[in-house]
Formats: C-alpha cells, structure tokens, sequence
C-alpha cells in the first residue's frame, strides 16, 4: 500500500500549531510534604501543521505522544504554551468559544471495543455530536447518521445494531464516521489502528485516506509503528520524554535520519528481506530515564551509542539542518 504523494509546499496553509507547548502532572509530594514532583509529559514542543497534510508522531510508549494530541485539541489543558487553530489561539478561549470549535477539532481512539458506549444503538453514537452542536431536525440527523455509515464503508441498516454486533476493524469505521459527524477538518488520529489486524489495518489506512481526499482533511496521525508511518504519512515527528528530537519528511527521514534515536527506531523494526537478517544493527540499550527525573544535558545520552561529554552537560535545541529541524550536538551524516 503505497499513498500518492500530496502537494504540501512550505506555503500551505497552516492549521495546527503549538509554541513551546508544555504539559506537567504533579506527583505525590516531597519528604515531609514538601513540593510535589512534576512529570513532563510534553515539554516545549513547537510545531506546524499544514492543511491536508498526514503528520504523523512516533516515539516509544510513555514519551508523552498521546499527550500532546489531547492537549492540541484543549481535551486536557496545557500548563504553558499556545495552541493556534487557523490563527486563533486556543488557549485564550473560554469554553463557550472553545465549544464552537469543538466540532472542527475531532479524535480517533485507539481502542475500538472500548471507545463505543455499549448500551447505545450505532444511530445514538453517531447522532450524539450531532445533537450537542444543533445539527437539524431528528430526520436530518438520521439521514446524516446513515450518510456517515455509508461514509465509512457500512450499510445503514446497521444504524439499529449495536458495537457489539461488529468487528474490532468495523467499530473502528463507526468511530471515525462519529468524528466526522460535524464536518471537522483536523483530527488526531490516536494509534487508531495499533488494534488491528494488519489486513485491516490496511483497509482503514486506505479509508482514512480516501475521506482525506474528498473531505480536505488534516490528520495528526499518532503512533509507534514505523512501517505505517513510512506508506501513511507526509511528514513526521520523532519525540522523546516530551521533547521533538526530529522533524522532516517521510522520504528524507527514512533515507538519512539525523537524530541518533530516530536511525534507532528505525533498526529497531523487523526487517522480511532474510538476506539482510544476518547483519548488524544497532539497538536502543537500557532503559528510558524517568521524567521525573531527568538527566542533565541531552535527555537521549544515557542511551545514545554516540554521546560525548557536551551532551551530558549541554541539552541541544532544535536545530534547522538542510531544511529539516534536529535536536543533536552531533547530528549524523550533519
């Protein structure tokens, strides 16, 4: 499954963007109850998203990408930093304002049995957005519940059945016809498809983009599933313990990553060609540090092959290097 290559020139119209986006949990408290420790789930990330892209953001498990979606879309609130949408900044609007928006901003989650409400018919799912926004008459809003169904690639006949009546790759089709319920034009997709069988989640990849083509929508597409990435996506994110470590296109990231944990990631997935099985690569050694507890200097030397004494010293900023952003003293092949 190879996707046609998109029309994304620098100047796009920009959808989504954060600046110095931060988002801390406190935990417990100190000796004696002194201050609490602070978890950085997201810390500092800045970022630009273009209409229609397919902006995808892999790490491992924990390093806050699931975080930075629900923070874009105010579904939890940042502790500092902004968030643009089309130009308005999010995190001045009260939620009266915030609502109106609501129904533009839109998730995909990841687990397909448990996103659904089993109590409810699919009609009730799919009309429940429809109804908190005002959508139109109770026949309008059928109509438009079976028109989403169709949408997605379901009878409408389903619209009586309930999640449990599915399978896992039908559910997920119901919840993306539920975020697609008002029109919305950016949505974070989370690990939407990592519950998946692979045939299916081919055929949802494919649904996904299709519906991207005759909806002009934005995707910010989470996940840790490099070969995904790699047919699915525009441009990509590499995070780790909340901080962006490298940004740039599909293509030029798996031709020359320059950030020594992306080329990690990246020899860390299984290779089907068995002439190649025999060679050596590289692998991610020991264990991610807390993020309670983080190392000073580079946040990625404890496990980097390639530190040196700068980086256990000095935490390097995102950098531009031939048009594409790291986060590297020594970046590779820079």
């Amino acid at each position: 499954m190879t996707m046609p290559a998109k029309d994304l020139a620098p100047g796009a119209d920009i959808v989504m963007s954060t600046r110095a986006l931060t988002k801390h949990y406190p935990v417990g408290g100190g000796i004696l109850g002194g201050p609490p420790r602070m978890v950085r789930a997201v810390d500092g990330v800045t970022l630009d998203i273009r209409a229609r892209e397919t902006f995808a953001l892999v790490g491992e498990s924990g390093c806050g990408k699931t975080t930075l979606g629900r923070v874009m879309l105010r579904l939890q609130e940042p502790t500092s930093g902004s968030i643009h949408y089309r130009g308005t900044d999010l995190t001045g609007l009260g939620e009266a304002a915030m609502r109106g928006l609501r129904k533009k901003l839109q998730i995909v989650f990841q687990d397909p049995y448990a996103s659904l409400n089993p109590r409810m018919r699919i009609e009730q799912i799919l009309a429940e957005p429809l109804r908190s926004h005002g959508y139109g008459s109770p026949v309008e809003i059928r109509d438009r519940c079976a028109e989403l169904l169709e949408m997605v690639g379901l009878r409408q006949q389903y619209l009586r059945s309930y999640p449990h009546q599915f399978s896992g790759g039908q559910r997920q089709r119901i919840g993306i016809a539920r975020a697609l319920a008002n029109k919305p034009d950016f949505v974070v997709c989370d690990e939407s498809v990592s519950a998946l069988d692979v045939s299916i989640q081919a055929q949802v990849l494919n649904l996904l983009t299709d519906l991207q083509d005759q909806l002009n929508l934005t995707y910010f597409f989470i996940t840790h599933d490099l070969a995904v990435v790699r047919q699915f996506a525009d441009r990509v994110g590499v995070m780790f313990l909340g901080r962006l470590v490298e940004l740039a296109t599909t293509e030029e990231l798996f031709a020359r990553p320059l950030h020594p944990y992306s080329m990690l990631l990246m020899a860390a997935v299984p290779r089907p060609d068995p002439r190649q099985r025999g060679r050596e690569r590289p692998m991610l050694q020991g264990e991610i540090p807390s993020p309670m507890n983080l190392p000073k200097g580079c946040r990625f030397h404890t496990r980097c092959p390639f530190a040196r004494d700068i980086c256990r010293v000095e935490d390097p900023v995102l950098q531009t290097l031939d048009g594409r952003a790291v986060a590297c003293h020594f970046p590779l092949d820079g």
